[in-house]
């Protein structure tokens, strides 16, 4: 985009923010001291203030960090042409703790009173971000997923034949004392072949019903209330506009229950877990669009996910705790991709976030606000 001069008189400044406003991209006008005379909708939204707010204020002056912002305005006036940058993190002081990312691009140009101004181009990155993101995740999960089975089965076999010989071998002990040895091996080589009948993955198809997520997220807060310490503060924030689905009720309580319980484990003998739900239109999962989904989180205050573990948080096998099986996450992860969904994660020290999002169907969607 190469703007040379612009005409901003008062009449062509009406017809052009009539215009701009319609775009999905934001346009910021910013003049040669870097302060804001227009905005169009879409670039209100992303910096989260009205325009009579940004107007005449310093641009910069509306985020927390501008550091690549005011980089890329450098640049742009050092050369004077126009320059790209792609997923840049904002956090605009309006918008509390979210940072969102952004491809920008910035123009300088001369309009017909002489004036030096910039055109500043905002795009909304995070659906492009998190495709690229899903489909990172779910290459990585098919992957683990591939060679967890593998090894399963090649667990399982061997297990049988030494149940089998120990069961043979307590029949042939005289003295009860040492049978007890052969029902430890039994009773060991049980429970390894169920920690192996986990790690294969549900092998039941799904028997959907129709049914509110606020019922499932009820079951779980129930449970993990009289699982959690009097110290520990469950809290519950449910949108009451959520439309029903058709789900596997017993697949989505373990799913559910395994990521609730992982921030029971986090927070320790006192802390806060918050249930919430919310509705959310217009998302991608993978590369299909949903118009409406429904998003359950699961937030706590703990001291958060390590940074080395972020990566391969939803393997199997990688867990934090000594006494962790690294089974739950990808258990729940698995649970939720079979019906059209995913799990994703956002952590920082004192405030984990947890999110199942569960796509709705059109006919789901029917009578919805």
């Amino acid at each position: 985009m190469a703007v040379e001069r612009l005409d901003l008189s008062a009449a062509a400044q009406a017809e052009s923010a009539e215009w701009l406003d319609a775009l999905t991209t934001g346009v910021v006008v910013i003049d040669a001291g870097g302060r804001v005379e227009h905005a169009n909708v879409a670039a209100q939204s992303l910096l989260a203030v009205g325009l009579n707010s940004a107007r005449g204020r310093r641009l910069l002056d509306l985020f927390v960090e501008a550091a690549p912002l005011q980089d890329a305005l450098h640049r742009a006036r050092d050369s004077n042409e126009t320059v790209f940058d792609y997923e840049v993190s904002l956090r605009p002081i309006s918008a509390g703790r979210d940072t969102r990312p952004v491809d920008l691009a910035v123009t300088p140009f001369e309009s017909t009173d002489g004036a030096r101004r910039y055109v500043l181009e905002l795009s909304d990155a995070e659906p492009r971000v998190r495709r690229q993101r899903e489909q990172a995740l779910r290459a990585r999960l098919d992957g683990g997923r591939l060679m967890t089975r593998q090894l399963a089965h090649e667990v399982k076999n061997p297990l049988g034949g030494l149940r089998g010989a120990a069961q043979l071998l307590a029949r042939e002990l005289p003295d009860p004392a040492l049978r007890e040895y052969t029902q430890i091996i039994i009773s060991e080589a049980d429970r390894l072949t169920t920690l192996v009948d986990q790690m294969l993955g549900p092998a039941r198809p799904l028997r959907r019903a129709r049914l509110n997520v606020h019922e499932i997220c009820e079951h779980v807060y129930q449970l993990l209330r009289a699982e959690a310490p009097d110290a520990v503060a469950l809290e519950r924030d449910y949108d009451p506009s959520l439309p029903d689905g058709h789900f596997d009720r017993d697949h989505l309580v373990q799913a559910l229950l395994n990521i609730t319980r992982n921030a029971l484990q986090a927070v320790g003998s006192s802390g806060r877990i918050v249930l919430r739900t919310r509705a959310v239109p217009q998302v991608h999962i993978g590369r299909i669009r949903h118009r409406l989904a429904v998003r359950i989180d699961v937030i706590d205050d703990g001291p958060g996910v390590p940074e080395h573990l972020r990566t391969t948080l939803f393997f199997p096998l990688v867990t934090s705790r000594p006494q962790g099986t690294g089974l739950g996450l990808a258990v729940s992860q698995e649970l939720v991709t079979r019906h059209g969904g995913l799990i994703e994660f956002a952590s920082e020290p004192g405030r984990t976030t947890f999110s199942l999002l569960l796509p709705l169907s059109e006919s789901e969607m029917e009578g919805t606000p």
